[in-house]
Formats: C-alpha cells, structure tokens, sequence
C-alpha cells in the first residue's frame, strides 16, 4: 500500500515536455541517489488520485523499471492530468528525487504517456528467460529422480501441459514482498524444491518425496491468481477465489488426467496428504491456511517456505533502503524492525 508523504513545496504540472530522441538513456530506478534530478522514462505500475486536506488534488504513483519500484508525487494534478496516462504505461518524468522515511520518492514536475517506441524493452523487462531456462531444466531433473511412481506419473502430467509450463516459468509469486517479479514464482519453488532435499535426509521420519512435490504444488495457483504481464497484479479468478483454492482445483484436473492416461486410480491416501500441503503451507488461519498443518510433512513445508519468503523479502528491504546508516536499514513498519546491511 502506497502511503501519502506530505510537500515540501508544491509544484505546478508542465503541461509538454521538449522534444526527446527516440530511445534516451536512464538510470535503473535502484542507481538514484538523493537530490538528483530526473528527467527519463518509466513504467506506471499504478496511479491514484487524491484530495489533500486543503481541497487540493495530486496524483500518487508508483513507477517501475527493470531494477526495481519507487513512489512519486505530482502535486496540483488534475483529472486531465490523471486519464492522459494509464496504469502499464510507459511515462517520461521530470523532477528530483528526495528520501523521505528510508524511502526514495520522486517529486515530479512534469509527467507525460510515451509512445512504447521512445524506450527500450530491455529497460523494463523483468523476466530472465535464460534463467528461467536453467530451472525448467532442474525441475525435470528432480522430478526424474522420484522413486514413488504415483508422484512420478503425476508431475508427468504437470509437465506435459505446455500452458501450464509457460505461466509458471512466467508467472510471479506475489505482487509485493517476496519473488515479486516474472519468473519469480519458479523460482522459490525451485528454491523450496532444493531446500527439501537436502532436509529431508536429517529427518528420516519425513516423506521426502511427499515433501519435494508438495513444495512444488503449493503455489501453484499462483499462475491463475496473479497476472504477470505487463505489471503484476491480480486476476479476477485470484481475487474472487485464491490460489489456495485455484491450487486444489489444479491438482485434481491434473490427478484426472493421471487416471485416464494410465487406467487406474490414484491412491486416495496420497491425494489427501498433497491436498493437504497446499492447504496448510501458510501455517496459521490468520495469514490465510483454510487448515493448520496436521502431518510431519506439512510443519515442515509451512517452514521452509517462511524462510524463503523471508529471507527474500528481507533482502529487498536491504537492497532497496537508502538510509544515511550505513550499517543499519531504516525502521520498516511491516517487519518491526530495522535489519543489520553492513557487510564485512
């Protein structure tokens, strides 16, 4: 959620900008510095407008690159100013940057739609296809090492829907906080997959096949709920059912198909225990669980995914604060804390 952070002084919009080259060069959001004028493209990833305590109206952003997001304010804005552009588009920017509360802001001048062939893609795609190919490639090579041939059918199934294949290898795994970005969702569930391995032999009491392929299903409705193209944000079907749900529903279309290509049921046990794991992974009712994990296998997915989500989130914290500290991040309301970022 965008927070308003009071003006210094207003400023009045420019209703033109000068003349600009077809494709000029900018600075990656993550490389501004405090004080520093700007004056370069952007992606919009969302607008609000809003009324001041004195009547006024500015228009509150977010704008996007490759590297990152920022907020920015465009004070004495008006609804003409607000519907000349969209949420998506690319925008060319005037103003200066100032830090306010840890965060770097952007109060902006002047603000106008750009054309998509006055910038470079390159800039603002944020989706590494080369990675992304790496860890389809790790995927299979996990999945060819399962021994329990239901588990082994199944992910099969999975791997064979070449549209499903494409929005994961896509798709993020939220919208804010952590892996919030294309291809991010394959990626913490590569990272959990890989986490599960090398637990699982500690703990000879777990199921550590149950445990890898539940890594895998959890999220998975992460494809549905959330769109990834263009700037991410939530589907219709995300925001009316969830991808706990849109999970469970996925797994028994897939456990159907396992069925009529091999001519026999899949064990019902099996199929309680991976229902299960999508339902229980968030770990607690208040953050979302329909059920509270109830199987070693489970606890142990609750876990490992909380310490993924985590350490990623908190990392962006660090790698985002421009605290005058230089060992310490500012404090950060939705962590309680500020965190150590010196390294030695």
């Amino acid at each position: 959620m965008m927070v308003f952070l009071g003006p210094s002084n207003p400023l009045a919009f420019t209703a033109s900008l000068p003349p600009r080259s077809p494709i000029v060069p900018r600075t990656p959001i993550t490389e501004l510095t405090d004080g520093l004028a700007v004056s370069q493209s952007f992606r919009t990833a969302d607008k609000q407008l809003r009324v001041n305590r004195q009547g006024g109206k500015y228009i509150l952003l977010k704008l996007a690159d490759r590297s990152g997001t920022l907020v920015a304010m465009l004070w004495n804005a008006d609804e003409r100013v607000f519907d000349s552009f969209d949420r998506g588009d690319y925008v060319h920017c005037e103003g200066r940057t100032q830090v306010h509360n840890g965060a770097l802001q952007i109060i902006l001048t002047s603000i106008e739609r750009m054309d998509p062939s006055e910038i470079d893609t390159a800039d603002f795609d944020r989706f590494d296809a080369d990675q992304a190919d790496q860890l389809d490639k790790r995927l299979r090579e996990i999945f060819g090492q399962l021994k329990n041939v239901h588990l082994r059918r199944l992910a099969d199934v999975y791997l064979a829907d070449e549209v499903f294949m494409t929005d994961l290898r896509c798709a993020a795994a939220a919208v804010t906080n952590h892996h919030a970005y294309p291809g991010g969702l394959l990626r913490h569930t590569i990272d959990l997959m890989e986490l599960c391995l090398l637990i699982s032999p500690q703990y000879p009491q777990l199921d550590g096949e149950l445990l890898v392929f539940g890594a895998f299903l959890h999220d998975l409705g992460k494809t549905l709920e959330l769109s990834s193209r263009g700037e991410i944000s939530y589907t219709d079907r995300g925001q009316l059912v969830g991808h706990i749900v849109i999970g469970i529903q996925m797994l028994g279309e897939k456990i159907t198909a396992c069925e009529k290509n091999h001519g026999e049921s899949f064990p019902e046990g099996l199929r309680r225990q991976l229902e299960h794991l999508i339902v229980s992974h968030h770990g607690q009712l208040e953050f979302g669980s329909p059920k509270l994990p109830v199987t070693l296998e489970a606890v142990a997915l609750h876990h490992i995914d909380n310490l993924d989500a985590k350490l990623s989130s908190y990392t962006t914290v660090i790698e985002s604060d421009v605290a005058a500290d230089g060992n310490w991040t500012n404090y950060t309301p939705s962590i309680g804390r500020k965190l150590w970022k010196k390294r030695d």
